[in-house]
Order: structure tokens, then sequence, then C-alpha cells
């Protein structure tokens, strides 16, 4: 396969300029300076997040009983990120307002899949979702254990947001990292129907939406 965000050639070049320059999403500056984001920024904010969180947990349980909620959280978000890119970001309404709302979720992404500012996701939107899983954990398994869940399920969300940057911006070396970029170059530029999930692609196997076909080319 080949490299698909470079391109060795002068055409290959300017198409690589093409996958890296998004233009505005909004007509404000203000707005669209905070639509683009450095990817050092999750890791910024949720790394001491799942640090707090772990210790809150340690507080409230065993290290044994925080070890197994952090693993069940971690397993919740992979299931939330396959199903979240396949059902939120690939809905695309036919209105003119739902095609506006697809774009800016996820079709400037899939135009333009190289822009180092729009490959992480937003804090306008990782901490309200990261706030409501809380609350949502807070719920069903209670206070308890809700902060051991919580780690899993934030650091399940960095894995992915750094892993997504990653694959985009790297030409891995390992089997493992030249698989997960071969899959999600596919979902890019073969067959975006297929290929849901990035950190966790054994989701795409169980539930039949692996990358098919030859490579692209």
């Amino acid at each position: 396969m080949s490299d698909q965000s470079t391109g060795g050639t002068t055409e290959g070049g300017r198409r690589g300029d093409v996958l890296r320059a998004s233009p505005p999403m909004f007509e404000s500056k203000v707005l669209d300076f905070f639509s683009r984001v450095h990817p050092a920024v999750p890791a910024v904010i949720f790394l001491p997040t799942i640090a707090g969180v772990i210790y809150w947990s340690l507080r409230k349980t065993t290290i044994p009983v925080t070890i197994g909620l952090i693993a069940a959280g971690y397993l919740v978000w992979t299931l939330f990120e396959y199903w979240l890119h396949r059902l939120v970001f690939h809905f695309e309404p036919d209105n003119r307002l739902g095609a506006r709302l697809h774009w800016i979720i996820h079709g400037v992404h899939h135009d333009h899949p190289n822009d180092p500012m729009r490959l992480v996701m937003p804090p306008a939107v990782s901490v309200p979702i990261a706030a409501a899983v809380l609350a949502l954990a807070w719920l069903i398994v209670g206070g308890r254990h809700a902060p051991g869940f919580v780690a899993g399920f934030y650091a399940g969300y960095l894995i992915y947001d750094m892993l997504h940057y990653w694959l985009h911006h790297s030409v891995p070396t390992s089997g493992l990292g030249r698989m997960l970029r071969e899959r999600h170059m596919r979902h890019h530029f073969q067959d975006d129907t297929r290929g849901f999930g990035i950190s966790a692609p054994y989701w795409d196997d169980v539930f039949r939406t692996a990358p098919q076909g030859k490579r692209p080319s």
C-alpha cells in the first residue's frame, strides 16, 4: 500500500496538500480556532484526569477491584468508539442542515484526513462527553465504582485519539502497526462503510464490517 499521507510525485504532493489543508469550519474566527486542536491537547487534559480518577478509585476500592473496573471501562470504550464512528460519524442526512452537521462532525476529516489540527477530538466535545460518562457511570454502577470505570473509559479514548493521529502521520514498521494503518487507510480511501474500529479493529470482525478487497494504491 502506498503512503497516502505524502505521495512521492508532484501530483502526489499536490494531493497530499489537499488532504492536509482543511478549510475554515466556521465563519467565526473564534469558533474556527477552537475547532483546530494540537494533537498534544488530549494528553494534557486526560493524562492527569486518568491519574486522578484512578487515585479516587483506590480511595474507594481495592487494587484488584480498581483494575477490574478499568478493564471494564476500557472494553465499553472500544464498543462506544465503534458504534460512535459507525452510527454518528457516518450518519449522512439528506437535508442541508444534516449534511452540514455531518461535515462538521466527521466529513471534514474524510475530505482532509491528514490535517494535523483536525485529527483529535476538540476539548469542547471530549470534555462534555467525559463528564456525561462520569454522571452515567455514577448512576449505573454507583459512586464507589464509577471512578475506576471512567478511568478505563478515558484511557481508551486517549489511546484512540493518539493512535488515530499516529496512523495518519506515521508509517508503522511493526506488523500490528502496519495492519492498523492499512485497515484505517482502506476506510478512508477505499470504502468508508467498513473499518469503523480504529483502536479496536476486532469489532469490525465481530460485526462483519472489516475492510475487504484489494489494497488502495
